[in-house]
């Protein structure tokens, strides 16, 4: 598919997806930590809420998207199979310096944390209860959501430079 407006790139419904809740699980002990210590930071944001506000939308948003945040850091956590089957020249060769995938950049990295963060309650916002404000967390996590995936735009390099 051809770029569009210069910097995006047109893609299905499929990849879109599987670009942003899976195309970034590869092991790193440094992320895994940031992902672990912000959903610990977004649950006891949570839990240290007054009782009366605890189901209110920026509570409930909090929660949900810590859930995620932690999820996303016990997926970070786990080495990958990369290596399974392969000789003893294969792997020399896959460690090579020049064969490993780059990390983004840092306002790259940041969109996708925010977009994480976001996956949650819109994922889990049919679970609450009728009784709870279900739209308004459906779109301030749309909100945030659509927020993180234009800063990713923004700032990927363009096709053919990664």
């Amino acid at each position: 598919m051809r770029p569009f407006c210069g910097k995006l790139r047109a893609v299905s419904f499929r990849e879109f997806f599987l670009e942003n809740f899976a195309g970034d699980l590869e092991y790193h002990p440094r992320r895994e930590i940031l992902y672990l210590g912000l959903g610990v930071a977004a649950l006891c944001f949570w839990i240290f809420s007054p009782p009366e506000t605890k189901l209110r939308v920026v509570p409930l948003v909090f929660l949900l998207g810590s859930l995620t945040l932690l999820l996303k850091g016990i997926f970070l956590f786990r080495k990958s199979s990369e290596g399974l089957g392969l000789t003893q020249w294969e792997l020399t060769e896959l460690s090579n310096p020049s064969k490993r995938r780059l990390l983004p950049s840092v306002p790259n990295q940041a969109a996708q944390i925010v977009q994480d963060f976001a996956a949650g309650p819109l994922l889990l916002w049919p679970l609450l209860d009728m009784s709870k404000p279900r739209v308004p967390v459906f779109v301030n996590c749309a909100v945030l959501f659509s927020f993180g995936w234009l800063i990713r735009r923004l700032t990927a390099p363009p096709p053919g430079h990664s």
